[in-house]
């Protein structure tokens, strides 16, 4: 009785003592934080730290998520906890200055008015008619709203940059100055064949619906202190009192956008389209400024792709044909490290150059778009007068190499005019080297054109533009993107919070390459074995037979047995990868559900033995 009573009374203390000490842990130990994530999932970077101390006044943050709708989708639910807790530490770093509301919008209710409200994006889940929130609103103190609709954890990699554009939007209202500087009419111009005015490109429609855009002249000696990002499109044959101060604008902390271009199929003359003009006029380089920071586009040199190339007229042959250098690039040629790649389906091209990275550089090169390796450079002469691109294929011989597109330059980086022959005085005012450049290269300039991504319709006056590849939102994405502040740029994408079974995965891909070489060593020999059949049958058809041979009969029943032998085997070797996902399941099973609980019992059966002995020995 005695025993019962002690025991009752040790486990009461034992559960005081528990709730005693989680209770102490919360107030005195709540700002501690140990993140043991490969990533650091639940770790702000250092970017992010940097945009909540810009905070001024207290930004009011709804975390809209439906429970009710989602108690079905267990893995949306799983991610919407890591979205929480990772919005709860943005609140614990702000230390008051975010204040987190989390808000569970159920149907017909006063939230979920407010979710729609604050234009929140719902997904229908099933047949009833339930609408599932999951996004993000914040909200200062002049009444801006910021919002993220929908939180898709396929882009998940990058939660805690979307977060903190989010705050940084709301910090930081105003949007930002873009200076273009443009070789090509991309804003509109007077066509001289009409006498009228022609509309801007759709890209430029778009990025002066998000930002201001003022011009900036091609003989420009000191860029305006207001703009904060600098747009190059098809700069040819630039003063060098211009590239001096395109210099002094990237290492004085401005971002720099170029598009550059060995030929540049839109500048043609607007009078005749056809007409061929000068060489030199087509190309656009930049090299005496981007060799300093590490990067320069090939001269004379065209990328062809055969595995990226578009279909094309094939001009006076009829039908159509593959162009190697009009180029379709997927998400094979997309960086998914980046954050304005990684989202994109497709990037048309059209004539691009190639970039090359210096080796004694001091700034990194980060691709962002790229070949496949059944690519080759290409004379750019021959696309001068190229009138059939079925020329294009004689000669073609991939090189197995892939060449590079466009790319992002960053880290430190020297002026690349470190004695220009100025004045003493001025010589004190200029930078000869900055810490950090952010510069990002394409070489292509036609990807801007309408005629690669975008189809433009005429309604009632109003134009409507229908785009069928990215190209468009790869320029918004980049100019969002720099438009930020340096500690935005500086957040890049983290690690997924969902972990791939990689043994699973590796067992399912060698199954796959193991067996699909079985099959169809099985399937080559099926076929040889059912035409063996059908000679024999068309020779005795040929030579009139009414019946076969002894000889002949006994072959075909040969082939015959062979034949569902083969079909016998192609069936067990497609049905061996399921057995070995299931064999390495059953061995998982029994690995977590009885060998680890049977260790810990006999770890346990030694312990408790060793104890009894040691306490007998004692007596």
């Amino acid at each position: 009785m005695n025993r019962i009573i002690y025991s009752g009374t040790g486990l009461a203390l034992l559960l005081c003592a528990f709730l005693v000490f989680t209770v102490l842990n919360n107030l005195l130990f709540s700002s501690l934080r140990l993140d043991l994530t490969e990533n650091k999932l639940y770790t702000l970077s250092s970017g992010s730290r940097q945009i909540i101390e810009s905070i001024d006044e207290p930004i009011n943050i709804y975390f809209f998520f439906s429970e009710k709708a989602s108690a079905d989708l267990t893995g949306l639910r799983t991610y919407a906890k890591r979205v929480e807790e990772l919005l709860q530490e943005y609140e614990f770093y702000a230390d008051g200055k975010i204040l987190l509301h989390l808000v569970n919008p159920e149907p017909f209710s006063e939230a979920e008015d407010q979710a729609a409200e604050f234009g929140l994006q719902s997904v229908p889940v099933n047949n009833a008619g339930e609408e599932l929130y999951f996004g993000l609103t914040g909200t200062n103190a002049l009444d801006d709203v910021a919002t993220i609709e929908f939180f898709q954890p396929d882009k998940e990699e990058f939660l805690e940059y979307e977060i903190s554009k989010l705050l940084y939007n709301l910090t930081s209202p105003v949007k930002p100055v873009i200076g273009l500087m443009s070789g090509l009419k991309i804003r509109g111009d007077m066509d001289m064949r009409t006498f009228q005015s022609t509309p801007p490109w759709v890209v430029m429609s778009q990025i002066e619906q998000l930002f201001e855009v003022r011009d900036v002249d091609l003989t420009v000696t000191e860029i305006p202190v207001d703009i904060s990002i600098l747009m190059m499109v098809h700069p040819k044959s630039l003063a060098e009192s211009t590239l001096r101060a395109v210099d002094q604008f990237v290492l004085g902390g401005g971002r720099l956008v170029v598009f550059i271009d060995p030929l540049a199929e839109m500048d043609r003359p607007q009078n005749n389209p056809m007409m061929f003009p000068e060489p030199a006029s087509q190309v656009s380089e930049l090299n005496q400024l981007l060799s300093a920071w590490g990067l320069t586009m090939r001269e004379n040199s065209i990328l062809g792709d055969a595995q990226a190339a578009l279909t094309v007229s094939a001009g006076a042959s009829g039908g159509t044909i593959r162009h190697l250098a009009i180029l379709g690039m997927s998400e094979a040629n997309l960086s998914q490290q980046e954050l304005i790649t990684a989202s994109l389906e497709t990037i048309n091209v059209a004539t691009a150059g190639i970039l090359d990275e210096i080796e004694d550089r001091t700034t990194t090169i980060s691709p962002l778009i790229y070949s496949s390796t059944y690519a080759m450079p290409m004379d750019a002469t021959q696309f001068q007068f190229l009138m059939d691109p079925a020329d294009l294929l004689k000669g073609f011989n991939a090189t197995g190499e892939t060449y590079l597109v466009a790319a992002r330059i960053s880290g430190p980086a020297n002026t690349a005019f470190p004695d220009d022959g100025s004045e003493e005085s001025e010589q004190n005012t200029r930078l000869l080297n900055s810490d950090n450049i952010n510069v990002i290269v394409f070489a292509d300039t036609d990807l801007l054109a309408d005629r690669m991504w975008v189809q433009v319709q005429n309604f009632f006056g109003q134009r409507i533009a229908t785009p069928w590849a990215n190209n468009g939102d790869l320029v918004i994405n980049l100019l969002d993107n720099f438009g930020g502040s340096a500690a935005l740029i500086g957040v890049r994408s983290r690690g997924r919070f969902t972990r791939p079974f990689e043994v699973v995965q590796n067992l399912r891909r060698e199954a796959e390459s193991r067996n699909l070489e079985k099959a169809n060593e099985l399937q080559m020999r099926l076929t040889e074995t059912e035409q063996k059949l059908s000679e024999l049958e068309e020779n005795r058809k040929e030579k009139s037979l009414i019946t076969l041979s002894p000889e002949q009969a006994q072959a075909i029943n040969e082939f015959q047995e062979q034949k569902l032998e083969i079909r016998k085997q192609l069936r067990e070797v497609r049905h061996q990868l399921d057995k070995d996902i299931e064999d390495l399941g059953s061995t998982l099973k029994f690995i977590n559900i009885a060998l680890i609980p049977i260790l810990l019992t006999i770890a346990l059966l030694v312990l408790n033995f060793v104890a009894r002995s040691a306490r007998n020995s004692r007596s």
